[in-house]
């Protein structure tokens, strides 16, 4: 009689459309009017936030963070304020990740060499390391998200092998957030390494996004899931129709359409959105939480 209790449970989600198999992962730090950490930790739909951006790195050049008027890294306690909201975030259980390049910046891996410098940097600064000048104080972050749209087709899967060749306390989380094309024009290398806990493909200003054929969409989702190997795989949307030039799905679609067919694959992880700025516009992670 036990052994048949489960089965019927999971019948009993399927039919209310209610699962909660998969998880919500948001971008954070790009525009000050969309609250604090802290805030968008203590909402509770949010499995992973993503501090965007570090925009500089690699090259000789001088790290720098960029997280709009949040907090200026350049003066005197910097970002340091913001380690009392990456602790409190980890103590809910939500995973924080600093994400370096984004779509604007100037970042660049120029060899094997540079690679391991930049990973020597993030480790010292913002993971298990030591550093006098950490720009989140001594707060240690959960790992490093690969927002990488321009720079180099090159070393990006040496940066994350130097990155989990240090030692952690903790489970090191490396992710990446690949256009939706595949292979990725700048991450197909990277990505084919193995090395990444999961992937958000982002299916917004591309030509791979939702326009109105579900099947078409899932089908890229199947050639991403079934060539890199990854713990799990998130859809990536924009929170609000300004959150992009194209690739909104609103969320009832999203809900009756799509993820009852992206949801039926064995690594699906959740929906990653951008951003939460634009999530409070819509309430877009409201909306789908109980579905994801």
């Amino acid at each position: 009689m036990i052994t048949n209790i489960l089965p019927f449970f999971l019948i009993l989600a399927m039919i209310s459309g209610r699962s909660y198999s998969g998880s919500i992962s948001i971008y954070w730090g790009q525009n000050s009017k969309e609250g604090t950490l802290v805030d968008t930790c203590g909402t509770g739909r949010f499995a992973f936030v993503n501090i965007a951006f570090l925009p500089v790195f690699g090259n000789n050049q001088t790290p720098a963070l960029d997280l709009d008027d949040h907090c200026d890294p350049s003066t005197k306690n910097g970002c340091t304020g913001l380690a009392t909201d990456i602790r409190s975030c980890q103590s809910r259980g939500v995973k924080v990740m600093l994400s370096i390049g984004g779509g604007d910046g100037s970042y660049f891996l120029a060899s094997s060499e540079d690679a391991k410098q930049v990973a020597a940097y993030l480790w010292d600064n913002y993971l298990g390391g030591t550093s006098p000048s950490r720009p989140f104080g001594d707060a240690v972050l959960d790992g490093i998200d690969f927002d990488i749209e321009g720079g180099t087709t090159q070393h990006w899967d040496e940066l994350a092998s130097y990155l989990r060749s240090y030692s952690f306390a903790k489970k090191l989380y490396l992710t990446a957030a690949p256009q939706c094309p595949f292979p990725d024009v700048y991450m197909g290398q990277a990505l084919s390494s193995g090395l990444f806990d999961y992937v958000w493909m982002q299916f917004y200003n591309n030509y791979c996004e939702y326009k109105g054929n579900a099947a078409e969409l899932k089908a890229t989702w199947d050639t991403w899931t079934s060539n890199v190997t990854a713990t799990g795989f998130f859809l990536g949307l924009p929170a609000a129709p300004s959150a992009a030039s194209s690739g909104y799905i609103p969320a009832d679609v999203l809900i009756s359409q799509v993820l009852p067919l992206v949801k039926n694959t064995s690594k699906y992880g959740g929906v990653m959105l951008w951003s939460k700025y634009y999530d409070d516009l819509t309430g877009y992670s409201s909306s789908i939480k109980s579905h994801v």
